[in-house]
């Protein structure tokens, strides 16, 4: 079943995501799923919040798939001083993609 996953960074920006991303696509980028080297991710989506602060949602095609990313994603937010930072997870009643 697919999951839902929403990290709200109260205290990170769009600084702390380009530093996320470069880490953990070798600097390449992200413009294209294929770009992040995780099985299982569907959609992803970046903003800022209102009132400060920066949001990252994903949908994975499972709760399996999110923790085999978590093995590569956790090391490179606790080295930027986000170790502590927990997604709310939520099942997907229903996933649309272009």
């Amino acid at each position: 079943m697919a999951v839902i996953v929403t990290f709200d960074v109260p205290d990170g920006g769009q600084d702390l995501y380009e530093a996320v991303i470069g880490r953990v696509t070798n600097g390449q980028g992200f413009t294209r799923l294929a770009d992040i080297p995780a099985a299982g991710l569907i959609a992803h989506l970046a903003g800022p919040l209102e009132g400060g602060g920066w949001r990252v949602t994903d949908v994975w095609e499972s709760t399996e798939a999110l923790e085999a990313w978590a093995k590569t994603l956790g090391p490179v937010l606790a080295d930027l001083g986000h170790a502590d930072l927990q997604p709310s997870i939520t099942p997907a009643h229903n996933v649309v993609i272009a």
